[in-house]
C-alpha cells in the first residue's frame, strides 16, 4: 500500500513538472497562448501545483478583474437641458437619458448576481453548493460586468460633452465591435441552458439551495428571481437596437452622428443575430437530447443524437379527439417536433414542483407517442378529405376505428361534418330561391304564401349558412389536421389516422403548415445540398438556413436561341390570402412579368400567375421590338370624401406596368385584372432606346442610351402621365443603364459616375464611383443607408453611403466561388438584389451567390461568409427579382366580406360565366346594397369556407352588423378571391383604407432568377457538370424563403 501511494505521488509530481516545463517553453518560444497563460499565472501568483477544480476556477481566458471605483469614475449624468434646442435635439437628449438609465439598471442587475448570489454561495459555511457546481451557473457574468463597466466609463465621458458634440454612435461601434465582447456573450449564451438545468437540479436535490433562492427573491425590492436577472444579458442587445433606432429616427440628414449611428446599428444587429442563432441552436440541442432519451427505437434515438441541429420547429400543441357528431371527446397537451425528415409527437410528463417552477423555467420530459416520415404526412383542411386516397382508412387519433367501412373513402370526424352540413344548406337555399321566384308568379293572394314570407325563408337560410361558415373558419384558423401513416391492416392495405392539433394562434398554424411544406421541398435532390459555404472549407449549409429551390421551368413555350431575357418584375396583390394553406405554401400572390429582347428578334412578355406553389403561364404579349426594361407602378392611395364617405376612384387609379422598348417608346399597361391592355404610349424626341425605368410620386423617369434621362409628369392626379409634358436631363454621353429611387431623389448611372437627381427641383449632383473611365455602373440595389453597385468589368461590387456618398466597402465576388473550380479568375456581375438580409449576386457564368447583410436601418455591409448555389444557369443570370407579400393576421379575424347575396352560390356555372360576371362587376359600380360598399365579388367555389370573413351569401342587416362587427372590423375591403377551385386570375377589391403599419405581419417572399438553361453543380467539379436542360432554353428558377412570422 505504501509503495502504491509513493508511485502515484511520483506520477502526479512528474505530470505537474511536465506542465510547468511546457508552459515555460511556450513562453520562451513566444507563442501567444503560452505567454498569456504564463503572464496571468505570474500576476495572480497562481501555483501550478493545484487541483484541477482550482484551475477551472481561474480559467477566464485572460480576462483580468479591474476594480471600477464610482468615486473615481462616477456614472454618467446628463446635465440640465439648455435653451434654444430644436425638437430633434430635445428628443435625442431624452433618448440619451433612456440609454443612461437602461445601462445603469443593467449594470446593477449584473452586480446583484455577483454580490447577492455568487459571492454568498461561494462564502457560505456550511456550503450550500460546491464551487464545482457554482462556477458553471455564473459562467462569464464577471466578464460581462467588466465589459459594461468600461462602456459606462466611456459613456460618462461622452455624456459630459454631449451639448458640444451630440455624438454617440461611434462609442457603440468602438465598444461592441470587439471580438472580446462577442466571445464573452457567446460563452454565456451557449451556457445559459446548461446553467438553468443546473439550477433546476440543485433545487430538487439541495433543499438549502431552494430555500436560499426563495429568501433572496423575498428580500429583494422588485421580487425578481435569479432567472429574471440572468436572462437580462440575452435581452441586452435587442434593447440597445431599439434605443438606437429611435435615436436614428430623430437624427436629421447631414448630422455628424447619423453615419456612426447607422454603423452602430449594423454592428449591434450582427452581434444580436449571432447570439440569437447560438441560443436557438443550444435550445434545439437541449430539446433534442431530452427527446432522444425517451425514444425506445434505438435507430431513431441514434439519429436524433447525431443530428441535433436538424430540428426545424417544436411547439406545445393541444391534441383534440372528436366524436362522430363533432363533440370533443378528450384533449391533451402534446409536444410536436418537426425535424428535416421526420415528425414526432411526444407526451409531456409532469414538469416538477410548483415552487421550483416559480424560480426557474423547468423543462418538461417527453415520451414519444408516434413518429412518421415527413414525406408521408399531409396537411388536410376542413372540407378537403375527398381529395385523399380512397384506399386508405382514416382513423381518429386516440379513438377506435369505425367498424363499418366508409364508401366515400372518409369517415365523418367532427369538423368535416360542418362542410357537409354547409353543402346541404346551400342546396336548400337554391331550392328556396327557386320557390321564391315561383311564388312571385302566383296570380292569387294567399296567407303565409307570398313573396315576403319566401324572402324570410331565404334570409333565415342565409343566416344559417353564415353561422356554418364561421364555424368552418374557426375550425381552420387554429386547427392543424394532419393525416399520418399508421401500421398496415391485416390485409396489408395502408392505414392512415387523422391527428387534430389546436395551435395557440392562427400564426402558429401558418408557421407549421409553411415549415412542413418547405421541409418536404428541402428533401428534394436539388436541395440536398442546395448551397455551399464559400469560406468554410467546402462545408454545406444547414437545410433551413438558406433559400430552397422550389422549381425550375421554361419561360417560353417555343425555344429561340436568339431571344434574350432582359427584365422581370412582380406585380403584387395587396390582400388577405385565400385561406391558411394558400398563405403558407403558395408563392407571394400576384403576377410575374418576364420580358425578352435580343438582336434581330421581336420583344415578348410572358405573364405568370403566382397563386400556387409554382408559377403558371397566364398570358403572352407580343411587342414590335425588343423589350429593354420594366417598371411596376402601384396604384396611388385612395382619397375619400369626408362628408359623404365615398371613395373617389380616378380613371388612372389602378396599378400600371411600364415597358421600355428598343425603339424609344414607353408602353403603359394596366395590370392583369384589368385585361393587361395598353393604356398609353410615351415617346422621346430622338427615338433612343429606353434602358431603364423608375417612378416616384407623380413622375416617371426613363434612362436612355444617349445619356439622357426623360422625366414624364402627371399633370392631373386622376390621369396617367402626359405624353407632351416631359423634361430631358442630360447626364453625360454614356448610356443610363440603371436607376434607383431613394426617398426624394433618383440615382442614375452614366459611365463610371452616378448622378443624384432631386425629384421636386430636378437639380443634380454627380460623383464618381469607379476610377476607370472605361467601366460603367450596370446594377444598383439599396438597403438601409447604403447602395451596392456592380460594374461592366471586373468582379468587384462596391457599397456607398446614401447621404455622404462615401465608399464604405468593396467585395471581390471571384473569391467566393473558388470551391467550385469554375476555372474563372474573374467573374462579371450581371444582376444584384437585396431581400430579407441577403445580397443576391448573379454572374455571367450562371452562378448565384448570396452574402449576408443587415435587415435594419443600418449600413448593409457584408457581415459574414457567403454561400453559393449548387443550382445554376448555363449562361449569364439575366435578372433576379424578389416577390414579396404581407399577410396581416387582423384580416383573418374579419367577419365581413360583403353584404350582398352571392348570385353564384348554389349554381353550377361555368368558369367562363363566372369570369365574365367578375369583369362586369369589377369594371362598373355595384348595384343595390353593394353600392358605396365596394365591388361585389362573385366566385365559383365548392364552398365559401376558404374566404376570409363573413360569406357573400349572407345578407347583412343592421342588427347583424352591429352585433358581428362591434368587436371586429367593418366591411371587408381588401380581399382577393380566386375564380375557381384552380384559379388563374385574382379579382381585386378596394385596398384597405386603414393603416396597418403597426400590426403583426406574416411576410412571404420568393426569389426568381432567369437565364439560359439549368445545371446542377457538384462540389470540386467543373462548372459545367450535369446539365439537365438545353443551354439555349430560357429558364426560371424559383427560391422560396420561410415565412417570417
Amino acid at each position: 500500500m505504501l509503495m502504491d501511494s509513493l508511485i502515484r505521488g511520483c506520477r502526479a509530481t512528474y505530470r505537474e513538472s511536465q506542465m510547468v516545463q511546457q508552459l515555460m517553453k511556450a513562453a520562451r518560444s513566444g507563442t501567444k497562448d503560452g505567454l498569456e497563460k504564463t503572464k496571468i499565472a505570474v500576476m495572480r501568483k497562481v501555483s501550478f501545483l493545484q487541483r484541477k477544480e482550482q484551475l477551472e476556477e481561474e480559467d477566464d481566458a485572460g480576462y483580468l478583474d479591474v476594480a471600477v471605483s464610482e468615486m473615481k469614475h462616477p456614472p454618467p449624468q446628463l446635465s440640465s437641458m439648455p435653451e434654444g434646442l430644436t425638437s430633434h435635439q430635445v428628443v435625442r437628449r431624452h433618448i440619451l437619458g433612456s440609454i443612461i438609465q437602461s445601462e445603469r439598471s443593467y449594470l446593477e442587475s449584473l452586480r446583484r448576481i455577483l454580490q447577492e448570489y455568487h459571492r454568498p454561495l461561494m462564502e457560505a459555511d456550511p456550503r450550500i453548493l460546491s464551487p464545482r457546481k457554482i462556477r458553471p451557473i455564473f459562467y462569464r457574468i464577471r466578464e460581462i460586468t467588466q465589459c459594461h463597466s468600461m462602456f459606462q466609463i466611456a459613456l460618462a465621458s461622452r455624456v459630459a460633452e454631449w451639448d458640444s458634440s451630440e455624438k454617440i454612435g461611434d462609442l457603440f461601434v468602438a465598444s461592441f465591435s470587439k471580438s472580446m465582447v462577442l466571445d464573452v456573450y457567446s460563452d454565456y449564451v451557449n451556457n445559459f441552458t446548461n446553467a438553468m438545468a443546473l439550477i433546476k437540479k440543485a433545487c430538487m436535490s439541495k433543499p438549502a439551495f431552494l430555500e436560499f433562492l426563495k429568501k433572496k427573491q423575498a428580500s429583494s425590492a422588485d421580487r425578481i428571481t435569479l432567472y429574471g436577472l440572468m436572462v437580462k444579458p440575452i435581452q441586452r442587445f435587442p434593447q440597445f437596437i431599439l434605443l438606437l433606432q429611435d435615436m436614428l429616427k430623430n437624427t436629421p440628414r447631414g448630422h455628424v452622428d447619423r453615419l456612426p449611428l447607422q454603423l452602430a446599428l449594423t454592428e449591434l444587429e450582427m452581434l444580436a443575430e449571432k447570439l440569437n442563432e447560438q441560443k436557438r441552436v443550444a435550445d434545439q440541442i437541449a430539446e433534442t437530447q431530452q427527446l432522444a432519451r425517451s425514444v425506445s427505437d434505438r435507430l431513431l434515438s441514434k439519429q436524433l443524437n447525431s443530428e441535433q441541429g436538424s430540428l426545424i420547429l417544436c411547439e406545445t400543441l393541444i391534441e383534440t379527439v372528436y366524436g362522430e357528431r363533432g363533440q370533443v371527446l378528450k384533449s391533451k397537451e402534446r409536444k410536436a417536433f418537426l425535424f428535416d425528415d421526420v415528425l414526432i409527437c411526444g407526451n409531456i410528463n409532469v414538469k416538477g414542483p410548483p415552487d421550483i417552477s416559480s424560480l426557474v423555467p423547468v423543462g418538461p420530459k417527453y415520451t414519444m407517442k408516434w413518429s412518421a416520415p415527413l414525406q408521408q404526412v399531409q396537411v388536410v383542411e376542413v372540407g378537403q378529405e375527398g381529395a385523399q386516397n380512397k384506399d386508405a382508412f382514416f382513423q381518429q387519433s386516440g379513438a377506435k376505428r369505425p367498424s363499418v367501412s366508409c364508401t366515400s373513402g372518409k369517415a365523418i370526424l367532427g369538423p368535416p361534418r360542418l362542410y357537409q352540413e354547409l353543402q346541404e344548406l346551400q342546396h336548400d337555399l337554391s331550392v328556396v330561391e327557386e320557390v321564391t321566384l315561383l311564388v312571385g308568379t302566383m296570380q292569387g293572394t294567399y296567407q303565409n304564401l307570398n313573396t315576403t314570407v319566401a324572402q324570410d325563408w331565404c334570409l333565415a337560410l342565409q343566416r344559417l349558412i353564415r353561422i356554418k361558415e364561421e364555424q368552418i373558419q374557426s375550425a381552420n384558423k387554429c386547427r392543424l389536421r394532419l393525416q399520418v401513416p399508421g401500421r398496415p391492416d391485416k390485409s396489408g392495405r395502408p392505414v392512415s389516422f387523422m391527428v387534430v392539433f389546436n395551435t395557440p394562434s392562427p400564426l402558429s398554424k401558418i408557421s407549421w403548415v409553411n415549415r412542413l411544406h418547405l421541409a418536404k421541398i428541402a428533401l428534394r435532390e436539388e436541395n440536398s445540398p442546395g448551397w455551399l459555404c464559400g469560406e468554410d472549407e467546402g462545408k454545406t449549409v444547414a437545410v433551413f438556413s438558406c433559400p430552397l429551390l422550389s422549381c425550375h421551368m421554361p419561360v417560353f413555350a417555343v425555344r429561340s436561341p436568339e431571344r434574350k431575357l432582359e427584365a422581370a418584375l412582380h406585380n403584387p396583390v395587396h390582400c388577405a390570402l385565400l385561406g391558411f394553406s394558400a398563405a403558407s405554401t403558395s408563392l407571394p400572390p400576384g403576377y410575374l412579368w418576364v420580358a425578352s429582347g435580343g438582336d434581330g428578334s421581336e420583344g415578348q412578355i410572358e405573364i405568370f400567375s403566382l397563386n400556387r406553389p409554382t408559377p403558371r403561364a397566364l398570358k403572352s404579349l407580343q411587342m414590335g421590338c425588343p423589350v429593354r426594361c420594366l417598371e411596376y407602378v402601384p396604384e396611388p392611395s385612395l382619397t375619400e370624401d369626408v362628408e359623404t364617405g365615398v371613395h373617389k376612384a380616378p380613371s388612372g387609379i389602378s396599378a400600371n406596368i411600364c415597358v421600355g422598348l428598343d425603339d424609344g417608346r414607353v408602353l403603359v399597361y394596366g395590370s392583369v385584372d384589368t385585361a393587361a391592355q395598353c393604356l398609353l404610349t410615351l415617346h422621346n424626341p430622338e427615338g433612343c432606346p429606353v434602358l431603364s425605368l423608375k417612378h416616384c410620386s407623380r413622375f416617371l423617369f426613363a434612362g436612355l442610351q444617349n445619356g439622357t434621362m426623360m422625366v414624364y409628369e402627371r399633370t392631373n392626379e386622376d390621369e396617367l402621365w402626359d405624353p407632351d409634358s416631359y423634361r430631358a436631363v442630360a447626364l453625360g454621353s454614356e448610356p443610363v443603364r440603371t436607376m434607383l429611387v431613394l426617398d426624394d431623389s433618383v440615382w442614375a448611372s452614366c459611365g463610371n459616375s452616378v448622378t443624384v437627381v432631386d425629384i421636386p427641383s430636378v437639380t443634380t449632383q454627380k460623383f464618381e464611383v469607379h476610377p476607370d473611365p472605361v467601366v460603367s455602373v450596370v446594377h444598383m440595389t439599396c438597403a438601409g443607408g447604403g447602395v451596392w453597385m456592380a460594374f461592366s468589368q471586373g468582379s468587384s461590387i462596391r457599397l456607398f453611403h446614401t447621404e455622404t456618398l462615401e465608399l464604405l466597402q468593396e467585395i471581390n465576388i471571384s473569391s467566393r466561388s473558388t470551391l467550385l473550380n469554375t476555372g474563372q479568375k474573374s467573374m462579371q456581375v450581371t444582376s444584384l438584389l437585396i431581400c430579407q438580409g441577403l445580397l443576391w449576386v448573379g454572374t455571367a457564368q450562371g452562378l448565384i451567390i448570396t452574402l449576408p447583410v443587415p435587415k435594419l436601418e443600418g449600413i448593409p455591409k457584408i457581415t459574414g461568409r457567403g454561400m453559393m448555389s449548387l443550382n445554376a444557369h448555363c449562361g449569364p443570370v439575366d435578372f433576379l427579382v424578389a416577390t414579396t407579400s404581407t399577410l396581416s393576421p387582423e384580416l383573418l379575424k374579419r367577419d365581413s366580406v360583403g353584404d350582398a347575396p352571392d348570385p353564384c352560390a348554389g349554381e353550377d356555372r361555368s368558369d367562363g360565366s363566372c369570369q365574365e360576371s367578375l369583369q362586369q362587376h369589377g369594371s362598373g359600380p355595384a348595384d343595390g346594397a353593394g353600392r358605396g360598399r365596394g365591388v361585389l365579388l362573385q366566385y365559383k367555389l365548392r364552398s365559401t369556407a376558404g374566404l376570409p370573413g363573413r360569406p357573400l351569401t349572407a345578407l347583412g342587416d343592421e342588427a347583424s352588423d352591429s352585433s358581428q362587427d362591434s368587436l371586429e372590423h367593418s366591411v371587408e375591403d381588401g380581399s382577393i378571391y380566386e375564380l375557381s377551385d384552380e384559379p388563374e386570375t385574382w379579382v381585386r377589391g378596394r385596398p384597405c383604407k386603414k393603416d396597418s403599419g403597426h400590426r403583426d405581419r406574416v411576410m412571404s417572399a420568393a426569389i426568381i432568377s432567369g437565364g439560359k438553361g439549368y445545371r446542377r453543380l457538384k462540389q470540386g467539379a467543373a462548372a459545367g457538370t450535369r446539365t439537365s436542360e438545353d443551354g439555349s432554353e430560357d429558364i426560371l428558377m424559383v427560391w422560396q424563403l420561410p415565412l417570417t412570422v
